[in-house]
């Protein structure tokens, strides 16, 4: 594996905050601090780490567990006594029973003629809904830690509660620089690979560009030989990854992770998901949903057209989690009995239709990386349209805004598979549903895998392409 595909920018903006404590050292307050959010399972952990590492500075890295105050004050001394501040043991020693002593003892701790550097790791198992945590680190960092030359890393997988930890009215607001790591994108995850346009998108569509996943994958494997590989160790990284950041999303909230099952397993309307979480009464569903969006684990969208629309659909908002719910986690058992045979079987049949939809947001993405260009203008919204009984469905539409739009600026069909190009059936389709969408005869977009055979195209993008988006 290579370390840090991808990663460069945000080891430089990493580089810059530390380089800003070193210039501010003798100064008053030369202390910068940093928070980091991100998905479980994106590397961030792994990222600051060797940040802290290659820098050169002493640091701390600390790691909360969320059981206890007095677990998470004991595991701040057992993770002092093991960095490399020369003062560390001074916290390890003073075995401070609050908060605001540690703080006390950490800021007393640090060097004052050097810049250092402390990582607080799973910052959302100190924080609460009251804010008191905060408070804490509020009156600590402005009093002591700030006028230390320290650069404070704080780093959450809670997306919600780490963006409440800047945001307005809350302790510590505005006292840090925001930084969001994410996946590996489809581009790097090639590049990690070894892997054509193609099977970087296929790959991306496994693993959702967790390093941890793909630092699994052989390089140049193809997509069915890691599957066959992964299948047969029940504590793969492709099969554990998930149960793992479920269980520590939810961990209280079984009627949650009912109805992302729900949504993963294919239903994306309200009233399928309700039938497909076990009946589920439309104020729990609706409360579950929130909780899910709240989280980031979905996406709610509605479709993109000139007219108001009520007609809203639900999907799992990250690749590999959709995958896993889909193909894999109903299949654990299974795959635990060493039966994963079975498994790749029915993910081979599935596949196809699978693949197709769920490369949609992806497809969607990339081209709003890539326009404008010489065929078709930007487009400040990409999106779908669809009725409420399918009989126009658009894959593409481009807009100057969402969801309901001025104006519409082209329409475009995904066609995803091997050795079918987008031909005069498509386009024909195409034209229908356009039609049923406005009467305006907007570009047309065909976005396939295997090509185009067809004439009558506005702008047409294949793997190559998209693969773009990411590499410029």
């Amino acid at each position: 594996m290579v370390d840090f595909v991808g990663r460069q920018d945000e080891l430089r903006t990493l580089d810059s905050e530390l380089s800003k404590v070193i210039a501010g050292v003798g100064g008053q307050r030369p202390g910068r601090c940093v928070m980091l959010r991100g998905r479980r399972r994106v590397g961030k952990s792994r990222l600051v780490e060797r940040f802290a590492e290659k820098s050169g500075a002493p640091f701390l890295f600390y790691a909360a567990t969320g059981a206890s105050v007095e677990g998470d004050l004991e595991r701040l001394g057992r993770d002092a006594r093991s960095s490399s501040l020369p003062s560390a043991s001074l916290l390890s020693a003073a075995r401070p029973v609050s908060w605001d002593a540690a703080f006390d003892v950490l800021a007393a701790a640090l060097p004052g003629d050097r810049a250092s550097i402390v990582v607080m790791d799973e910052m959302p198992y100190l924080m609460d809904d009251e804010g008191a945590f905060e408070g804490i680190l509020q009156r600590a960092w402005d009093r002591a830690m700030e006028t230390k030359p320290v650069l404070l890393v704080l780093i959450g997988s809670d997306l919600s509660m780490m963006e409440a930890l800047n945001s307005y009215g809350r302790p510590f607001h505005q006292r840090g620089r925001e930084m969001v790591l994410g996946p590996l994108n489809p581009a790097e995850v090639g590049a990690m690979l070894g892997l054509d346009p193609a099977g970087a998108f296929d790959a991306a569509l496994i693993t959702g560009g967790l390093p941890l996943i793909c630092a699994e994958w052989s390089h140049g494997a193809g997509m069915w030989d890691f599957l066959k590989e992964a299948l047969r160790d029940p504590v793969s990284a492709l099969l554990v990854s998930a149960e793992r950041s479920l269980a520590a999303e939810f961990p209280q909230r079984a009627q949650a992770r009912t109805v992302l099952s729900a949504i993963g397993s294919g239903e994306r309307t309200f009233s399928n998901i309700a039938r497909s979480a076990g009946g589920i009464g439309p104020t729990p569903l609706q409360r579950s949903l929130a909780v899910l969006a709240d989280k980031r684990m979905i996406a709610a969208e509605l479709p993109l057209s000139t007219r108001p629309s009520k007609e809203r659909r639900y999907r799992v908002a990250d690749p590999y989690l959709r995958f896993w719910l889909k193909l894999l986690g109903p299949a654990m058992e299974e795959i635990e009995r060493g039966r994963g045979d079975l498994t790749l079987e029915r993910i081979r049949a599935n596949w196809t239709s699978w693949r197709g939809r769920a490369v949609e947001p992806l497809v969607r993405e990339a081209l709003a990386r890539l326009l404008p260009d010489s065929t078709l203008n930007a487009a400040p919204a990409i999106g779908g349209y669809w009725t409420r009984t399918n009989d126009v469905e658009i894959d593409i539409v481009g807009a100057d805004r969402a969801p309901i739009a001025k104006e519409l600026l082209f329409v475009g069909s995904v066609k995803w598979l091997e050795n079918s190009p987008f031909d005069q059936h498509d386009l024909s389709a195409l034209h229908r549903h356009r039609a049923m969408l406005t009467s305006e005869p907007l570009p047309l977009v065909a976005v396939s895998r295997s090509g185009t055979a067809c004439r009558g195209i506005d702008a047409a993008y294949g793997p190559a392409d998209l693969l773009a988006a990411w590499s410029s």
